[in-house]
């Protein structure tokens, strides 16, 4: 025992030595295998993150349609297909938008810009001819029956004054009803009735006041009597020569006062609501260069010519001078405001996809990492030059594609989303999409059956008269939406069906006879209210957190 204590003294500084290097290297060894351990979990947790965060749909950029589970070459453009996945903007997004990649974008050459309210102007180019005012047109006619014994104008285009005689006419009748203004002259203070009324008969054939007296002054009948101009302006036309016997009512003269003339354009249907009263009109004539006119709009044609299918915008022009003559051709330009009172919506043409029926924009959803847009119907109002009024569809601030508009609209067809020729939307069936590649985790039951759906009616549908309709259904997800459509998908007649989770809205195409009460029930089955039957609230409970929505 004594050994042992001294063995132990003797040999204490090689024993704790030995002991320390042992704590040390069994320290080494368990922390090393920690650490292995640890990384050993980092390991697998990043390869299982990585595995779960790896893209299973791969899709080309130019073709959506093209769908597989594996990266390569897209099998009509031969692009690389890109991760589906990384086109995803969230758990918000409509199913009704359309999600390209930067570099898509800039092969289709789309372009946008923001919606902002102002004041449409065009530039109205019109055309027409220079008239007479119509009221300065005087026709001359015959009074009483006669002879024509002498003409002071003697040729179309001569200028007259307003008093100025133009004829003289031999009358038997006149000569008649002198010799009884002279009888009652006799009997004047008598018969005042009778003296009133031959003389009063003389003046409704057109004889003055002067001309009477000077019949009554001389105490004889005059055998010729002048016919004298009522205005001062050109003689149009001339209807008698000399010799001519003439009846009560026969045409003797026309003339026109041109002192104001008519500059009369001609305004197309689509022109009229750029044109009001007031309208300044800038004009020149073709047979006067150099000089331009102008004049106020003073009358438009309350009727379109039904042949021309124009209506006739009218100017009062001074013309003393006399060198703006009827019939000369004119042109004319009018800038034209039609907002008269505030500012209104303006879009490019180009912005603009027109069916004849429907007038469709795209419209950029905000907030997204790559370029996504959506469809939307708007009311035009008049063109305005190379600018569209937006009645209503837009507001300012909003973001619209102005150039790649149609190849929007392409992708959003091949990807059965609403577009121009189907604004409702529906599974657009593409040879290429079932015949190159696999869908991958989009090809669901849903989407066979949905593509099966179609492949099958499709040629149906095209015989027969498709029936639309739509209805709210109660609903939060993609979850509600992937089981609502695959329950209606079962009835029988219907070819297509769309929930947007956003709207809550069930669009169905469905061929004639299709039972549309069939299709609230076999939707009320699976916990979804619709606006006409109600889920029982067992079936409701029993759907996942996520897809608890607000009952209707």
């Amino acid at each position: 025992m004594k050994n042992t204590i001294r063995y132990i003294k003797d040999n204490l500084k090689l024993i704790l030595g030995t002991l320390a290097v042992g704590l040390l290297f069994g320290w080494l060894f368990f922390h090393s295998g920690d650490v292995s351990s640890e990384q050993t979990d980092n390991t697998e947790h990043s390869e299982h993150e990585h595995k779960t965060k790896d893209p299973e749909v791969w899709t080309c950029s130019m073709h959506p349609q093209i769908k597989q589970n594996k990266p390569g070459d897209c099998p009509i453009c031969a692009m690389d297909l890109i991760p589906l996945a990384s086109m995803d903007s969230g758990d918000d997004v409509s199913p009704d938008e359309i999600t390209m990649t930067e570099s898509a974008a800039k092969l289709a050459s789309i372009q946008t810009m923001i919606v902002t309210s102002g004041t449409p102007e065009k530039s109205i180019h019109l055309q027409g001819k220079i008239q007479e005012d119509e009221r300065n047109i005087s026709e001359l006619t015959a009074r009483y029956g006669g002879r024509i014994e002498q003409l002071f104008v003697n040729f179309t285009g001569q200028s007259v004054r307003k008093g100025q005689k133009l004829a003289t006419i031999y009358s038997p009748e006149l000569v008649s009803a002198q010799r009884e203004l002279l009888e009652a002259i006799a009997l004047k203070n008598k018969r005042p009735t009778l003296y009133n009324a031959t003389r009063q008969k003389l003046k409704l054939w057109d004889l003055t006041d002067a001309q009477i007296n000077s019949i009554e002054t001389k105490g004889k009948p005059q055998q010729f009597f002048d016919v004298l101009s009522p205005i001062s302006g050109t003689v149009a036309m001339r209807h008698v020569a000399v010799g001519d016997y003439v009846k009560v009512g026969n045409p003797l003269f026309k003339l026109v006062d041109l002192s104001t003339i008519w500059a009369l354009f001609d305004a197309y249907e689509t022109d009229l609501p750029w044109l009001k009263l007031s309208h300044k009109v800038d004009f020149t004539i073709q047979s006067l260069p150099g000089k331009n006119f102008s004049g106020k709009i003073s009358f438009i044609d309350p009727f379109i010519d039904p042949k021309t299918r124009v209506a006739k915008v009218r100017l009062n022009v001074r013309n003393p001078q006399l060198v703006i003559k009827p019939e000369m051709f004119i042109n004319g330009i009018v800038q034209s405001q039609i907002a008269t009172s505030g500012s209104e919506i303006l879009i490019p043409k180009t912005a603009i996809l027109w069916t004849g029926k429907r007038a469709v924009v795209y419209v950029k959803v905000p907030n997204r990492e790559n370029p996504s847009f959506i469809y939307r119907q708007v009311v035009l109002g008049p063109e305005a030059g190379n600018f569209y009024v937006v009645a209503s569809g837009l507001h300012p601030g909003e973001e619209i594609a102005i150039n790649g508009v149609f190849k929007i609209d392409a992708a959003a067809q091949l990807q059965g989303l609403p577009s121009m020729m189907n604004p409702t939307g529906g599974t657009a069936a593409s040879a290429h999409s079932h015949h190159h590649g696999d869908h991958g985790a989009e090809d669901t039951a849903v989407g066979r059956q949905a593509d099966h759906g179609h492949q099958h009616h499709d040629t149906d549908a095209s015989q027969e008269k498709a029936e639309y309709t739509s209805f709210k259904v109660g609903g939060n997800c993609g979850m509600c939406k992937s089981r609502i459509e695959k329950a209606v998908m079962t009835v029988e007649g219907v070819i297509s069906t769309k929930w947007d989770a956003d709207s809550k809205m069930l669009h169905l195409r469905y061929r004639e006879g299709t039972s549309i009460d069939k299709v609230h029930e076999v939707i009320a089955a699976q916990g979804h209210d619709t606006d006409k039957v109600k889920a029982s609230d067992e079936v409701y409970n029993n759907l996942h957190g996520c897809c608890k929505y607000d009952r209707l």
